[in-house]
């Protein structure tokens, strides 16, 4: 059957879904077609990304009892974890180090015995870049990994490559990571394989990383692909390097990223970051590497966006108008926590390129991070500059793409119902009180609250005190706490308010007498506080029939414009 003869409604899986299907790696999948002449041929898709028929893997898989033994890449990754532990990154990079030898009679020393014998078994039926391709599949799947934060996640990948690609790259290119820790996002983007002419740079502090980053280029056939070793802020390695690209997924929340030192460092063109805001010195460090025309995506926590400390400089991006994007991801992107982060993309003005008139802001916090990254028009909004250069320069996208769609007639109409809803429950809670012929003064007819404590009637709360008999009623107990002789007796003559109500006094009665006043005295504490939410709802009305009448969302209607006097 032809790929066109086939039912429409049938299941097409990538190599991918087959490796999950089976709990194995993508590269094994590659060897099973390899190895196993009855393997189900592509259903769809392209040389490059062949698609397969479900039901024929399935059946496969299960005619072949796959993804129910040990597989070679398994006892590879378990001799691999046994000998070198929490340094995985070293026994990785020992790995490619060993297959990608000149001689295979070669012995390298740095690799463990226990590793060398499964690694050369696997290498037997599948190529070095595929060997090491899924160990480090399995690497980013290992649960509490030491080293997470030298991984940018398949996840935050997708989503950085969604809006590269929105703008794809001219195949020679240059694509720059200052952090690229194991190199994952530094190779996924732009044109991948040999001959695509991209120059890739990078540069990671941990030496193990950036020689592994290295090696994984190299096995690969990225063309032109060197990495140096350091720490991007103290010592840059690419002194007058522009890139077309830079990406960055930067080590998040380190207070001694070398401020003391680079005070008056080039980079900050924008405003020196105070020592809280190390994401600020890397996002100026992209900047300064960024060449006139290019782009910089960097990932960004989301609090970078309204942080008093980093206000300036955001002023700066956008008054220059350097920023173009925020994007906002859902949580669960990153490698190190399940925080939400922010995708900021900043593009240097060029010759042919003009600066920035306004700030896309995009939020996708509410998708499944496991799905497209393609915004709906409901999730964007284009903010003019000015709109964004105020006391605060809030650069969260929520606010701004909530901002734009929202519905200010039926939001009016709701506030307005719910208003008046609660406008008849208020009066309704409002008590019924009589006239009465007055209390004798708390002076006189009255017990002191410490007199309370000490017969064991009353404790003291945190808040208010309380009743411990039922001698006294805690609602009576604490209306007469608010009355104003009380009040006053708790202030101060600084006209300070004492917490300390020992020295309040109240009324002696019967406990009939205290359940009347208490039962209204509750009455009163519900009519003040639905009072307190109507006044709020009112506020909020208020606000947004300003804010409707004033963007034209909402007008007055016609029937109600009042007369002017003599008219």
């Amino acid at each position: 059957m032809t790929d066109d003869a086939r039912p429409a409604a049938e299941a097409l899986v990538t190599g991918a879904d087959i490796a999950r299907l089976a709990g194995v790696t993508r590269a094994a999948v590659s060897n099973w077609r390899r190895r196993y002449a009855d393997f189900p041929s592509p259903a769809g898709g392209g040389a490059s990304s062949p698609l397969f028929s479900l039901a024929e893997v399935r059946a496969w898989l299960s005619r072949r009892q796959k993804g129910h033994e040990e597989t070679d890449e398994v006892h590879l990754w378990q001799a691999l974890r046994g000998a070198y532990g929490d340094d995985t990154i070293g026994g990785l990079a020992a790995v490619a180090r060993f297959l990608a030898r000149a001689n295979p009679d070669d012995e390298d020393p740095d690799l463990d015995a226990s590793v060398a014998e499964p690694a050369e078994k696997l290498a037997a039926c599948a190529s070095a870049a595929e060997v090491v391709q899924g160990l480090i599949e399995r690497f980013l799947d290992f649960p509490r990994r030491s080293e997470a934060d030298q991984v940018t996640p398949q996840r935050l990948i997708k989503a950085i490559r969604h809006f590269v690609d929105e703008e794809p790259l001219p195949s020679t290119a240059t694509v720059f990571d200052p952090a690229c820790g194991i190199g994952t996002l530094l190779c996924a983007v732009g044109p991948t394989g040999p001959g695509s002419g991209l120059s890739r740079r990078g540069q990671e502090a941990d030496p193990g990383a950036a020689r592994f980053a290295q090696l994984v280029a190299d096995l690969s056939a990225h063309d032109d692909t060197a990495i140096e070793t350091g720490d991007s802020l103290r010592h840059d390695r690419w002194p007058g390097l522009g890139a077309d690209l830079v990406v960055c997924d930067p080590p998040a929340a380190v207070p001694d990223w070398g401020r003391e030192e680079l005070l008056l460092d080039a980079r900050w063109e924008l405003g020196t970051p105070s020592r809280a805001e190390n994401e600020l010195a890397w996002l100026q460090h992209c900047y300064a590497h960024t060449a006139p025309g290019g782009r910089v995506i960097i990932v960004m926590p989301t609090s970078v966006a309204y942080r008093k400390a980093g206000r300036r400089i955001r002023a700066e991006l956008v008054r220059r108008g350097i920023l173009t994007h925020v994007v906002a991801l859902p949580a669960g992107m990153a490698a190190t926590h399940a925080l939400p982060v922010h995708l900021w993309q900043l593009r240097r003005p060029g010759p042919h390129v003009k600066a920035a008139a306004a700030v896309r802001m995009i939020d996708l916090s509410e998708n499944d991070p496991s799905g497209p990254m393609e915004p709906r028009p409901e999730q964007i909004a284009e903010v003019p500059l000015i709109d964004l250069l105020d006391d605060t320069v809030d650069l969260a996208p929520r606010n701004h793409v909530r901002q734009l769609h929202r519905d200010h007639p039926a939001e009016y109409l709701a506030a307005r119902q719910e208003l008046e809803r609660q406008a008849r429950a208020l009066l309704d809670q409002m008590p019924a009180l009589d006239a009465g012929a007055g209390l004798a003064p708390l002076d006189s007819a009255a017990v002191s609250v410490a007199e309370l404590v000490r017969a064991g009637l009353v404790e003291l709360g945190d808040d208010l005190p309380f009743s411990t008999s039922d001698q006294l009623d805690t609602d009576y107990l604490h209306g007469f706490l608010r009355s104003p002789v009380n009040i006053r007796r708790s202030t101060s003559a600084s006209g300070s308010y004492r917490l300390d109500v020992r020295g309040s006094r109240i009324p002696q009665m019967s406990v009939d007498e205290q359940r009347r006043y208490g039962a209204a005295f509750r009455s009163l504490q519900e009519f003040e506080q639905q009072a307190q939410a109507v006044a709020e709802l009112a506020a909020q009305a208020v606000a947004l029939a300003r804010e409707g009448l004033t963007n034209g969302t909402l007008t007055p209607p016609a029937s109600d414009v009042p007369t002017k006097p003599g008219n």
